[in-house]
């Protein structure tokens, strides 16, 4: 299918930006240990099944069942996914927003999220329609994708909301603002194995880092070194409760010097040692897993 790129069984795609001048909107599809590079496009991806690793100029994410990841045009983006992987998405081409913006007072931003189970099944059924439509000679690419494009803004409207609180004379500028705070955030995440500094940041929104500092402040509520903090933290939590791997080495993944001020700040940000928080979230999963393990055999039983 025109403008589609696929990857599956362990198959490796390269998007060529250039393709069509880069007017084009292209599909991505990778599954099952496939894997796909991107050009320069700002690019939305959503996960339907299984894990992933994006590697971007922003960082390294993983992406489970129900997550989303929006990343700037700069980002060249490439996609792995695990062995039950299934992630969609679309490079937009260089026309688009500006088509989208005369459609609808709606824009797309980077950033990540989750979705609904209803959101993802109805992303899914209209990317699919989407690419049919396209694909169809003489098809109008932007009528096409609308309803996909639409409901994608939809998913982001709580971004979209913040838009109003970034400085600027005009909505094109206050977007441009938040855009590159939002790639800024999306660094912190993407890198969040170490500690990130502000002048990384500002030379990556290309603002001062006086200007960066205080408009994140006052947009995030919260400055860019504690929202770095909280995200390594976070971070180190995650690895906690999904790998094996030691206390230790979780903080020096996580970005501290060692494990006592990683011990300090855990515990200041849970309320709990490190160690008693993996602890409690083995036993919720082996409480989970009992439970599943009751249910089944009752509905085998058919008590």
């Amino acid at each position: 299918m025109e403008h589609v790129h696929w990857s599956d069984r362990g198959q490796q795609v390269q998007a060529d930006p250039s393709e069509s001048g880069g007017t084009a909107t292209q599909f991505i599809g990778v599954s099952r240990l496939g894997s796909a590079q991107l050009g320069a496009r700002f690019t939305v991806l959503m996960q339907v099944r299984g894990s992933s690793w994006v590697e971007s100029k922003e960082g390294r994410f993983r992406l489970t069942a129900g997550d989303w990841l929006a990343l700037d045009k700069e980002s060249r983006p490439l996609i792995q996914t695990d062995r039950d992987g299934l992630t969609i998405g679309l490079a937009l081409g260089t026309d688009t927003p500006r088509q989208m913006a005369r459609y609808a007072d709606a824009a797309l931003y980077a950033g990540r999220g989750r979705v609904s189970a209803r959101d993802l099944r109805t992303a899914l059924r209209l990317w699919r329609d989407a690419a049919d439509r396209v694909a169809k000679p003489d098809a109008d690419a932007m009528v096409a994708m609308r309803p996909l494009l639409m409901h994608l803004a939809s998913i982001q409207r709580d971004l979209g909301d913040r838009v109003a609180r970034c400085p600027g004379r005009s909505r094109t500028r206050k977007r441009q603002v938040f855009g590159r705070l939002q790639r800024a955030r999306l660094y912190m995440e993407g890198n969040c194995d170490r500690i990130v500094r502000i002048s990384e940041l500002a030379e990556l929104t290309s603002f001062s880092s006086w200007y960066f500092s205080k408009t994140f402040q006052s947009l995030y509520d919260e400055s860019p070194q504690a929202a770095a903090a909280r995200m390594r933290l976070e971070h180190a939590a995650r690895l906690l409760r999904e790998s094996d791997m030691m206390i230790g080495e979780v903080a020096a993944a996580s970005g501290f010097d060692n494990c006592c001020s990683f011990a300090r700040a855990f515990r200041a940000r849970f309320g709990t040692s490190a160690t008693r928080y993996r602890a409690a979230g083995s036993a919720r999963t082996h409480s989970a897993k009992s439970s599943d393990v009751a249910r089944k055999a009752m509905l085998r039983h058919g008590t």
